[in-house]
């Protein structure tokens, strides 16, 4: 399609970037450490590091994976929680020239046997909380090398001691192990200092992450990210970003977890090349626990998903911060909300700008323009250097305003799926990625997601899709949030049902069947209701609908 979006881009936005400009991310995080060397880099739980510290934290441990019999291009995985560990080891692998691999803490022994040994990861650095499902593992992996790390190891040292107390012997929170070969993480980085580095040469198509896709539907693949689509992304996001940040002045909230492809590119990378300093949320379940976080700093940028800001509209405290400094909240990883976006807008004063994305893409596709007015319901415009088409079920292109299957080509998009040659050919044809996204498009160019092609639900012919459902119920102001599915029935094929968390238990089945009927036709209309306490989600917090379905 021809590509109308340019015409309403910012006139500083370029069309196209030059996904060659650094030769990799490497050459991106020595240009921020010699520029920024003073700045904070991170926070996490108080403790804050600047980029010079940084620097030399994960060059400490650069050298020590580069003296540990490891090579050029082997991978080397993470596990863990937002902590200040994690960006010392994700440098310090980058710069070894190795592959970085991220692994969900959460992962079942099973899912992480899998990640482990199809990535052929050589080692790991691990939070001794998650220990035990990989002493369950290791034998049947490749892994040579452990690197343990306790919840405070970063922070001062009487802190350290009495949090890794806390968390050990208090609260019961790291399950026994039996790891006889493993290292402590902080003496990998005292060996590494009196060690030499050499700085590799690392090109634009070595591999940079294998970040694995979430599994919901068979087994998990790992996308084959190069430092060329990593550095292009960056590039693409950061172009758009400028109109309204200060290089070295901002300060970034990042609440979802740095292992998903979303927080890594949007917050830890962004900010390292802005120069700007990221308070770590280890846990953002923990919501009293995150507003009062949010109390101590002067924050200018916030990403998160739908139910992540819904979470913080509802927790007492959050109305009463200063949001006077607050430039930048961007939503993605699922569809963002209506009622959300226009609470948030109402309480914040800032709107809540959508963007889209999937690992396969690095993985920006599109984002609405930074000065957006008010909500407008579009996951915005493709950015620079990002074609886009809307095809049917034949692969032909579909008409202006008509829904189509999302495709996207761009030097952001993958290399492809590790050891799956058939998956890739199949997502990937003529350069063109097929995304699974249902998505119309507007005369100005902007994108609305209509819903994922898997989710659909088929009510007598008719294609209904959940995310329509699901907004006009949380219309209703006492529902929390919800989620539609498509349930088996003998005359209509499927009919819709949606699960619900309410915020007042005198809300029936009924009640919001009648609100629905309100604001949908017929057939889109709701035929059961079930109340629940919390809908299942993911670990950045998407809905998992297929958990519902399969209940």
């Amino acid at each position: 399609m021809e590509k109308i979006w340019l015409k309403n881009y910012d006139p500083k936005v370029p069309v196209d970037i030059d996904p060659d400009r650094y030769s990799s991310i490497v050459d991106i995080f020595e240009q921020s450490i010699e520029k920024y060397s003073s700045n904070v880099s991170y926070i996490n739980m108080g403790k804050s590091i600047t980029f010079a510290q940084l620097d030399q934290l994960s060059r400490d441990f650069a050298a020590y994976l580069q003296n540990s019999g490891l090579k050029k291009g082997d991978s080397v995985a993470i596990m863990m929680p937002n902590l200040i560990q994690y960006p010392v080891a994700l440098f310090g692998i980058l710069r070894a020239g190795m592959t970085v691999v991220n692994v969900n803490p959460l992962y079942t022994a099973r899912e992480l046997q899998h990640q482990l040994f199809d990535s052929n990861a050589k080692a790991i650095v691990i939070v001794e909380n998650f220990a035990s499902t990989l002493s369950q593992v290791i034998e049947n992996t490749v892994v040579e090398k452990v690197l343990l790390t306790s919840i405070g190891d970063m922070l001062s040292p009487l802190k350290r001691v009495a949090t890794n107390f806390v968390v050990k012997h208090v609260k019961r929170m790291v399950p026994s192990f039996d790891l006889p070969k493993a290292e402590k993480f902080n003496e990998a980085l005292k060996q590494g200092h009196k060690q030499v580095y050499q700085r590799p040469n690392i090109h634009g198509e070595d591999l940079a992450f294998l970040q694995y896709t979430g599994g919901t539907t068979g087994v998990s693949k790992g996308a084959m990210l190069t430092h060329r689509n990593i550095v292009a992304n960056l590039e693409q996001t950061s172009n758009i970003l400028e109109s309204v940040i200060d290089f070295g002045k901002e300060f970034a909230v990042t609440a979802l977890p740095l292992y998903h492809i979303f927080a890594l590119q949007s917050n830890c990378l962004t900010f390292v090349k802005f120069g700007c300093p990221n308070l770590l949320i280890t846990n953002p379940r923990d919501m009293p626990g995150f507003v009062a976080e949010l109390g101590k700093y002067p924050f200018t940028v916030i990403t998160g998903v739908n139910t992540l800001f819904n979470g913080l509209l509802n927790t007492p405290g959050f109305a009463e911060l200063d949001f006077g400094r607050l430039k930048v909240s961007l939503g993605g990883g699922a569809a963002v909300q209506k009622s959300v976006a226009e609470q948030w807008h109402q309480i914040t004063g800032n709107v809540l700008l959508e963007g889209y994305g999937l690992t396969e893409c690095s993985p920006v596709v599109t984002v609405n323009p930074p000065h957006l007015e008010a909500y407008k319901g579009s996951i915005g415009m493709p950015v620079p250097s990002t074609d886009i088409k809307l095809v049917d079920e034949e692969g032909n292109e579909v008409p202006m305003g008509e829904a189509g299957e999302m495709l996207v080509k761009g030097p952001q998009v993958m290399k492809g799926y590790l050891n799956r040659p058939e998956a890739t050919e199949e997502m990937i044809v003529d350069g063109w990625l097929a995304t699974g996204d249902i998505a119309t498009c507007d005369p100005q160019g902007y994108f609305y997601i209509v819903d994922r092609k898997k989710d659909m639900i088929l009510v007598s012919g008719f294609n209904v899709f959940p995310n329509e459902i699901e907004e006009v119920a949380a219309m209703h102001s006492d529902v929390v949030e919800a989620a539609a599915i498509g349930e088996e029935h003998q005359v209509s094929g499927e009919i819709v049902k949606l699960v619900a968390v309410r915020r007042n238990d005198e809300l029936s089945e009924n009640d919001l069947i009648e609100h629905c009927r309100q604001h949908l036709t017929g057939y889109k209309v709701p035929k059961k209701v079930e109340f629940i306490d919390e809908l299942p989600k993911s670990n950045v917090g998407k809905i998992l609908r297929r958990e519902l379905r399969d209940k």
